[in-house]
């Protein structure tokens, strides 16, 4: 009898450990964005060359690569942007037109158009009207056209050989490359990212450059 009350309490605090052990993962360790240490003068030099617009603030910089529509996407407008937006962050959005798959379009003509227009102007207004618009039902009213004009498909097809640089070099660093992903220095002036698809994630990025 003795010795079955001994294993069965050995049982009982392996399984504690186990569900302890598991509730951090689940709970904490899955969604901390990962530090990076390799590649960080291209990766950065990736993002400011790029067609960002900055959300108005002058406080801690955080870039957002990201299509109009993606998982996580319209969440993050809603709930993460404002928010760091108003305490100063500045915002650095990136459009992204996906590439083409398997002969396809993946992305829409207005979605092209905003793109191309967004890296050339950099214009606030247009952003604002993009991340409040439902995708699906986005015409990019006075937009001009990115198809059939050289130029603007040239700026297009760049966000898209950005993303196909920063895919390796993020990978390096542990990040798996899926929108949005969001880069940012933290107060220790450490280099951060993620894929920041679920919610759960939104708190670090908060914590790191929200205040």
């Amino acid at each position: 009898m003795g010795r079955l009350k001994l294993w069965a309490s050995i049982f009982l605090i392996l399984a504690v450990c186990v569900a302890g052990v598991w509730a951090l993962w689940n709970f904490e360790l899955r969604w901390r964005p990962k530090t990076i240490t390799r590649h960080q003068a291209e990766i950065s030099a990736l993002l400011q060359a790029s067609g960002w617009v900055s959300g108005g603030g002058k406080g801690a910089k955080l870039y957002v690569l990201a299509p109009h529509a993606c998982a996580g996407c319209d969440g993050l407008r809603a709930d993460l942007l404002p928010g760091l937006r108003d305490r100063g962050v500045d915002t650095r959005v990136i459009a992204l037109a996906p590439v083409d798959a398997n002969g396809q379009a993946q992305s829409t003509p207005a979605e092209r158009a905003t793109v191309a227009q967004l890296w050339i102007a950099r214009d606030r207004g247009l952003l604002d009207r993009w991340e409040k618009a439902p995708a699906a039902g986005w015409t990019a009213p006075g937009v001009p056209a990115a198809d059939g004009d050289m130029g603007r498909t040239a700026i297009v097809e760049s966000g898209r050989q950005v993303v196909a640089r920063l895919t390796p070099l993020l990978k390096d660093n542990g990040v798996r490359f899926a929108y949005p992903i969001l880069v940012w220095w933290n107060g220790k002036g450490e280099m951060r990212a993620c894929a920041c698809q679920a919610p759960q994630t939104w708190r670090f990025v908060r914590r790191e450059v929200g205040g």
